[in-house]
């Protein structure tokens, strides 16, 4: 269970289409929304062990869309793009590039 806030919303929606976390839902109204994110199960393909966050408030990481790559780690790298938050490889097929966000292995 998280705070709610959009960002952190279209963050676990990208990590869901990623196939990293299951389900994730937002409960509660106004004030008192939070987020609930469904972790998988030991037995799926992915599990998260590490997360590095690329930018902060005091550094902001920007790529173009022929300079974003795939993870080394065999990971999920988000981004905040025009379009909304996606991953890379979301990110790739629609031709956007933008902030980077976070990568999750």
């Amino acid at each position: 269970r998280l705070g709610y806030s959009k960002f952190k919303h279209e963050i676990a929606k990208a990590l869901e289409r990623a196939h990293v976390v299951g389900k994730t839902e937002r409960k509660g109204r106004k004030v008192k929304k939070i987020l609930e994110i469904q972790l998988p199960d030991k037995d799926s393909a992915m599990s998260i062990c590490h997360v590095m966050f690329f930018s902060k408030p005091s550094r902001r990481l920007y790529a173009s869309a022929k300079k974003l790559r795939s993870s080394r780690r065999r990971g999920v790298i988000i981004v905040s793009t025009p379009q909304g938050v996606m991953t890379v490889e979301e990110a790739r097929k629609a031709n956007v590039g933008g902030m980077l966000i976070a990568e999750v292995w």
